[in-house]
């Protein structure tokens, strides 16, 4: 069903596996439909976007990007996104562990829509993943590609 033009992208950059089975569960319950796509890394998640660009493929219409990643970092990620025109309007949504005051700003520096920081218990973080999920997919507007 991803070609399905109801079904939404979302890529979501992530290392923890735990964290991925939450983030998954909690847009498994959303109810906008959806196709969640794994980055474990940064890198893998650069490709993913260029490999979607170079084909003209639909691309995720949000990212969920973890600060802490193995090889190239999150931080990194968002710069990348945000100085590359063909990929400088995804919304980028930090989603991390980091409450860190430097954190957050340096992704608003790097013109982050949003920065979330993970609740430790799975309750409140499923809540964040949902109200993410009813804010970005369900009233916000995105431009077609």
């Amino acid at each position: 069903m991803p070609n399905d033009p109801r079904v939404v992208e979302i890529l979501l950059v992530e290392d923890n596996p735990g964290d991925v089975r939450l983030t998954r569960e909690a847009l498994d319950e959303a109810h906008v439909e959806n196709e969640l796509t794994i980055a474990p890394d940064g890198e893998v998640a650069i490709a993913l976007l260029r490999e979607w660009v170079a084909a003209r493929q639909p691309r995720p219409v949000l990212v969920l990007l973890d600060l802490n990643l193995p090889g190239k970092d999150g931080r990194q990620v968002l710069a990348d996104i945000k100085s590359d025109p063909e990929l400088c309007m995804t919304p980028v949504i930090v989603l991390t562990s980091s409450a860190a005051e430097q954190d957050v700003l340096e992704s608003y520096r790097h013109h982050a829509n949003a920065y979330v920081t993970k609740p430790i218990e799975i309750d409140d973080f499923l809540r964040a993943v949902r109200s993410i999920e009813g804010f970005w997919l369900s009233v916000v507007r995105f431009p077609r590609p």
